[in-house]
């Protein structure tokens, strides 16, 4: 993954921030925290952890995917783009 240099520290700093969201997880557990606090933690730290996979399997595809020249037959451009535009809006 040699293209992801480039971006290193921000992905660093983005697994650093889910290390605690894990950590605050385990806590809650260990000092017995409503079911609701700890719903919140996970689901918080399932959302950072797909945007992490997201802004890989973006760079991912801008950086491996193979040039489409041509546009789309249905006129909504590059085949990249589609591609990226629906795992954008899977991770909403």
């Amino acid at each position: 993954m040699g293209h992801t240099i480039k971006d290193k520290q921000k992905l660093l700093n983005r697994v650093r921030r889910i290390r605690g969201q894990v950590d605050a997880i385990e806590r809650a557990l260990e000092e017995e925290k409503g079911c609701m606090d700890v719903l919140q933690q996970i689901t918080g730290c399932r959302g950072a952890m797909n945007g992490l996979l997201a802004v890989v399997l973006e760079d991912h595809i801008r950086t491996h995917l193979v040039d489409v020249e041509h546009e789309a037959h249905d006129g909504h451009g590059d085949a990249r783009e589609q591609l990226i535009d629906v795992v954008k809006s899977y991770f909403k």
